[in-house]
Order: structure tokens, then sequence, then C-alpha cells
């Protein structure tokens, strides 16, 4: 078969095709690229945004309950994109491993080839060193091994050869530049490690309790896969006060300045109990295991009495904050044990309360100077809290329930709120409601990372060799003896950076002038 008839029978088969492995090699080609890396990077920054910007439930559940409550369909839509839960959600973890995969191909061939460089010996000497961007000559007795020592000195890699003398540096640019990939990539490892081997929680507690670090305890618990039970610290706390200041007058009124949780701690059980003044940013750690004070608000306590006389339910009551300047609150009283048929109430806590010109009242202040209790509506029947369904403590009953209970007071039958100490009777001699205190709740974030220390360390070492990457300058000098004549040339291997090695040439060249004394 001719040549022609050869090529007209391919040309009939049509244009052949990468196949498998050539697309396999595509695509790895082009996810270890170093402007895949830039663009995965990018990425990593962009979608860490949304966790900054949207509450999240591992840091702030009592803002994430609130943003259901007053807008609903927003909160669904958060939740359907996995905005609730930024850094565990599916796409945040796709980009961390096309990252970390990136990044390991861009370092292991990087790694060879800086290796090979710094076992490569500096190039021999141009023949016309005056065609260079930096040259220079003088007349003098300087010898090529003078030469040499002089630019060993000034920490040259050096290379001699017949009367020539050839010497580069600045190896640490590059250095820098992989130390900061590999750096990259161990900050990566370490908050893997620390996702695995570390967990985080959420809990509220109010003025009085307590809380010891089990599983149990915790609102919210998410632990890494490698974390079990018998992983959490043994440690035990419980806040015997909470205190907050406010900016009392100006523009500023009602601004929080400060507040501090008063906690008694057990390290381990049996251990001393010593008491710790948790304060924001100024973490109770224990072993690794550190504890966050994340938010604050009201826990009214409040008594109620059912149809028979019973005490139905008595105590503190957690209020979802709603207002911020004000701390103004909503509060859910449920006493399912009521007899003969359950209790609900609908209040709003108002920590300064104050009337206003319409008859209504509202809080003028987020210090609690004058508490008082707005009874919106009291509620009979089944709250369905034994259905077996979990149930928020911020939500009456479940909507299909809600239809179903019957309203023994609405908004305009307590016109007036109740100070404490006060009490209000429900009609029909269903029963009684007393607002008898008023306690403080405090939200604690309880997190340990085993990665967050490696994760710092590779941190700062990313942000010195970045500098390093920045600011040292590849460039080669060589050096030509010959009759008496001294030819020095040079180039910089930087782009940009030709300006700044002028002044450098310069130096070198007088150095090399210089007699014996003078060099030295």
């Amino acid at each position: 078969m001719s040549v022609d008839e050869l090529e007209r029978k391919q040309a009939a088969k049509g244009p052949v095709g990468l196949g498998g492995m050539g697309w396999l090699r595509w695509t790895w080609r082009t996810l270890t690229s170093m402007k895949t890396a830039l663009i995965l990077l990018f990425l990593f920054a962009l979608a860490s945004v949304p966790g900054s910007l949207v509450p999240q439930r591992g840091v702030d559940p009592d803002k994430v309950a609130q943003l259901y409550e007053n807008d609903p369909t927003l909160a669904e839509w958060y939740d359907r994109f996995q905005l609730f839960d930024v850094f565990t959600s599916v796409w945040f973890a796709a980009i961390y491993l096309l990252l970390f995969t990136s990044l390991i191909g861009c370092i292991i061939p990087r790694t060879s080839t800086y290796l090979r460089e710094l076992r490569r010996r500096p190039p021999a000497a141009p023949r016309n060193l005056s065609r260079l961007p930096h040259s220079a000559a003088f007349s003098g007795d300087l010898t090529v091994e003078e030469a040499a020592r002089r630019l060993r000195r000034r920490r040259f890699r050096v290379d001699t050869g017949d009367g020539w003398v050839s010497a580069e540096k600045g190896y640490l640019r590059e250095t820098g530049n992989l130390v900061f990939h590999i750096s990259l990539l161990g900050l990566l490892v370490a908050v893997g490690f620390g996702s695995l081997y570390g967990y985080r929680g959420n809990v509220l507690v109010v003025e009085g309790d307590g809380f010891a670090n089990t599983v149990a305890a915790y609102d919210r618990f998410i632990p890494g896969s490698q974390v079990s039970a018998e992983s959490l610290e043994p440690f035990a706390f419980q806040l015997t006060d909470f205190q907050a200041t406010y900016q009392v007058e100006g523009e500023k009124k009602g601004q929080e300045l400060d507040y501090s949780a008063f906690l008694r701690v057990n390290d381990a059980p049996g251990a001393a109990e010593r008491p710790y003044e948790l304060k924001v940013n100024e973490p109770l750690e224990i072993n690794g295991t550190q504890t966050y004070l994340i938010g604050h608000g009201y826990a009214p306590v409040f008594r109620v009495t059912d149809g028979k006389g019973e005490v139905a339910y008595e105590g503190p009551v957690p209020c979802l904050i709603e207002d911020k300047p004000t701390y103004t609150s909503g509060c859910v009283v449920k006493a399912p044990d009521a007899q003969p048929q359950q209790l609900g109430f609908l209040l709003r806590f108002l920590p300064t309360s104050v009337p206003l010109v319409d008859g209504s009242y509202a809080s003028a202040f987020p210090g609690a100077i004058q508490p008082e209790v707005q009874v919106l509506g009291a509620f009979s029947g089944d709250l369905g809290m034994r259905s077996g369904k979990p149930q928020s403590v911020y939500e009456l009953a479940p909507p299909e329930a809600m239809s179903k209970l019957t309203p023994l007071l609405m908004g305009t039958a307590v016109p007036k709120p109740l100070a404490v100490g006060q009490s209000v009777d429900l009609p029909q001699g269903a029963g009684k409601l007393e607002f008898t205190g008023v306690k403080e709740w405090i939200t604690l974030q309880i997190a340990y990372d085993p990665g967050r220390v490696p994760a710092l360390v590779f941190a700062a070492l990313a942000t010195v060799s970045i500098a390093l990457s920045l600011t040292i300058r590849r460039r080669r000098v060589w050096v030509r003896v010959k009759d008496g004549t001294v030819e020095v040339g040079g180039l910089t291997r930087t782009e940009g950076s030709a300006a700044g090695f002028a002044e450098e040439f310069d130096d070198i060249v007088k150095v090399l002038s210089a007699g014996d004394k003078d060099a030295r």
C-alpha cells in the first residue's frame, strides 16, 4: 500500500479522538496548572464569604432561628443551598478537595525541578559580557580565584573556568515560592485533620444552671468522623452570674460596652472548683477544648398554676431577641402537665418598659431597669408535645396543632404588662400565670480543634515564604579576566527588578575592582 493510499484510508476514518487516557492526562494537566490553583484559591476565599454574611448554625443558632421566624421563605432557600452550614457544605468541600489535589499536582513537579536547579552548577560566562543589560570593565591584576572568593563572600554560588567566573544568587526566591505552596497544602491538611478529630457544639445556659461536657448536654453537637463520646474532655462548670454594661447617655445610648459570665469550673471529675470570668474573645481553655461566649439574652422566671390549683410549671424561660438595640424579646411558656388541659402562653419581655402615647408599651433600654412582660396570648388544648416530633422551644405548637388550641386571653385582654411579682388569672378558672423574676442566659460555643496550632504555624510560614518570594531577586554575575582587563556582566532573572539590581551590580564592580585590603 502506497503512502497516498494510507493517508486516504486514515482520512476516511475521521479525526482521532483523545481517548480515555488522553482525557485523563488533559484533566490532570489542567487541574494541576498554576492558573487552576489560583482560580480555586480565589473560589475558596469567595466561598467563605457567605459564612460571614449568613448566620451559621454552629456559631449563632439563635440568629438562624430568628431568621426562620422573620422570613421563613428566605431561610428555607438558605438552608437548601447549605448557607447556614457553609464550612461543612458539599460545595465547600468540593472546592477544598479540588484545591488540595491541585496544590499536590503543582508541588510535586516543582519540587523535582527545584532540586535539579540546586544541583546544577551556574552556567559558564558568555563570551561578550558587554551585551548583557548590566556590564562594566576595568584594568587590574584581579585573578579568577580572587574574584570567586570575593563573590562567595557576598553569598553567591560560584563556578570557575578558564579565565572566567560564574556566580548565581537568589535561590531563596524559588524556595519561598515552593514553601508557600507547601504551607497552603499544610494548612488544608491541618483544617482537614481538625475536622476529622475535632468537634464543636452550642449550648444555652441560664444563670444558676450548669453544664457538663457530654454529648447529651449540647443543644447542637457537630463531631468529626473520628470523634466518639469518650473523646470529650470531662470538664463541667456552673454559671453563677452574668453582667452586661451599656452606654447610658449620648447618641449611642443603649450600645453594648462589655459583658462577662462568671463561672465555677471543675477541670476534671474530682478536681477542685475554681472561679473563671468568661469574656468575648477570652475563651475558657481546658486541655485544648475552648469555650467561647458568643451571645446572651433574658430568661424571665414564670410560675404557671393550672385549673386544679397545682403548679404545672415553674422556672426560667429563655427568650428569643426580637430587637437587638433594646433587647425586646419573645417568649413561649408551655405547661404540658397542666390539668384539665395543657396551657401555653405567647409573651413579650421588655427589659426597660415605658408607656407610649398610643397606650402601648415598649422597651427603651437593653438593661433590665424596669422589666415587664406583655401577655400576647394564652391558650389551652393539646400543644403537640407528646407526638414524638421535635419541637422548638420558641414555638408554642406545630402549625397543625395551633388551629386546635382554644384562645383564653389575647393581647387586648391584658392591656398592662406584668411587673415582677404580678400575675394574671385565666378566664373560666383555667389557671394563672405569675411573673416571678428575671435571669439571663448565655450561648456558648465549645470547640476542640487539634489542627488549630498546626494551621497557625503553616499560616505564619506561608506569610514569611511569600515575603521571601516577593522580595528576593534571582540574579547572575559573570567575570572574565584576560591580559590585565576585567569584564563584569550581570543579569537578573526576575521581571521588574532590573532597577534594584543596578545598584547591587555597581557595588559588586566596586568590590571586584578594589584592592585586597579594600575588598576585605
